[in-house]
């Protein structure tokens, strides 16, 4: 029989209210869970618990749905990507470091369990993990205590450059069948996953490197077996003169018309979109597009931030319809300074501090991550949702004054306030650590992974140049 577990009189608890279809603050409330489901959000208890904890000065969150991630790639890049990028690239660094810089699978282990104890500690507990499959990949993902959508990477193509202003594609449709195959293995791994806290999302690539056909049939095997389905698209300046240059179109109509949109899927990025205002295209029709297919945008400010760009604008796309997600793309893999930088960067590209709230945000971070994934039972501390609580500590001297404990949390408090972490009932955080991982050690292997991976860089990059003329350090070294 399942264990039950009263948090008694929390502070405050950040409610579902089922009615009128959004959060809202409870005080001095109590939160039960049985095994892995809530039983109870609200006053006075009256039933029995086996395990009893004092709520008092607790701030009570549903767990954060982190919509579009890549541990396993992008801890290795720390010192390298934060002012990575390429003027003659509309200053992406993307596709540069894609190529010079490549990972080995130790690296990516080492990230990944990196990564996953980052997200912890900022109070993710469903993560969509889209990743070049390495040996040990899901069983990592189990062991880490998240609630995981395992994403392997298919596509037809590979960017090649042979120099820093023009994007290439090296085509090979076979190659994508077999890279698609294997994803539809490792998927299936995760569904049976003895854990039950595993799935699979189809991860088909980028929009302007998997073919029309692999795009049909990904979608088509994603809607067969109820599934979401995941590409990256209209995320740069260079993706989007490509798509139009190929297809007339711009890449959210292009999946349009390739019928690969719906409420099933979710675009990564969403951002360089027709009336994006570095492109000047002569349509406005990709956010009706997106709000009126049901499509889900995953948002992730930070890394198109370090390139000085910026999407126009978040609030924007919520007014138009569009379901917003919000994912951590790069490093720091912090959930709630994502929040965060959405909401400012909104502000500043709307030119106006009341273009959304946090509310507005959190809602993203939350059910909008949950309605991408087609899961009521997410997001949102209610009877019958899963037992997914990120517990606060509301006495934290960041959180105070406790006016109002979701302004404390995003703009000042941020993952130091974060006490305990339950995924499906499991305490998978305490007292601010993971008890799952080992991210310490997993730092000492990321290290002698990052040596290696610079020590190859010159065989990679198109100018055949070091890693350190690549990306300099910031201060000269005597």
């Amino acid at each position: 029989m399942a264990r039950t577990t009263r948090i008694k009189k929390a502070s405050w608890v950040v409610a579902w209210d089922e009615a009128a279809k959004r959060h809202k603050y409870v005080r001095d409330a109590d939160l039960v869970f049985a095994g892995n489901t809530i039983v109870h959000v609200g006053k006075d208890y009256r039933g029995n618990a086996e395990v009893e904890i004092d709520g008092t000065d607790l701030v009570l969150l549903p767990g954060f749905i982190d919509l579009h991630s890549h541990p396993g790639l992008e801890p290795i890049y720390k010192g390298i990507r934060e002012e990575h990028g390429v003027p003659e690239m509309y200053m992406s660094g993307l596709y540069e470091r894609m190529q010079a810089f490549v990972p080995d699978n130790e690296g990516m282990a080492a990230g990944s369990e990196i990564a996953y104890a980052e997200l912890l500690k900022s109070g993710v507990t469903t993560l969509v993990d889209l990743m070049f499959p390495f040996p040990g990949w899901i069983e990592l993902l189990a062991k880490s205590g998240l609630r995981g959508y395992a994403g392997p990477w298919y596509s037809s193509a590979s960017w090649n450059l042979i120099n820093n202003f023009e994007l290439r594609n090296k085509w090979d449709e076979q190659a994508g069948r077999r890279s698609f195959e294997r994803a539809l293995q490792i998927m299936d791994e995760a569904e049976k996953h003895p854990s039950g806290r595993l799935r699979g999302i189809h991860c088909a690539g980028t929009i302007d490197t998997v073919s029309a056909d692999l795009l049909r049939d990904g979608i088509a095997h994603a809607r067969s077996h109820k599934m979401p389905f995941t590409t990256h698209a209209a995320q740069s300046v260079l993706e989007f003169h490509e798509m139009t240059k190929r297809n007339g179109k711009t890449s959210i109509q292009w999946a349009e018309s390739l019928g690969i949109l719906g409420p099933q899927t979710i675009i990564g990025h969403g951002m360089i979109i027709d009336e994006h205002s570095w492109v000047h295209w002569h349509t406005k029709r990709d956010v009706p597009i997106l709000a009126a297919t049901g499509t889900t945008v995953a948002h992730c400010p930070t890394p198109f931030s370090r390139y000085g760009q910026i999407m126009e604008d978040f609030g924007r796309y919520v007014r138009s319809g569009i379901n917003m997600g919000l994912g951590t793309d790069t490093f720091p893999h912090n959930m709630i300074e994502e929040i965060r930088t959405a909401a400012v960067f909104a502000r500043i590209a709307a030119e106006d501090i009341n273009t959304l709230t946090i509310a507005d945000v959190f809602h993203a971070a939350t059910i909008g991550g949950a309605t991408a994934l087609g899961r009521d039972d997410l997001g949102r501390l209610a009877p019958g949702a899963r037992a997914d609580i990120v517990v606060v500590d509301g006495a934290h001297v960041d959180m105070r004054p406790l006016r109002d404990p979701l302004r404390s949390l995003i703009f000042a408090a941020a993952d130091r306030a974060v006490r305990d972490v339950y995924v499906d009932g499991v305490q998978v955080v305490g007292a601010g650590t993971v008890l799952t991982l080992d991210p310490n050690r997993a730092a000492d292997r990321l290290t002698e992974s990052q040596a290696r991976m610079e020590r190859e860089t010159p065989a990679r990059d198109w100018a055949k140049r070091r890693a350190i003329d690549i990306v300099p350090l910031s201060l000269p070294v005597e």
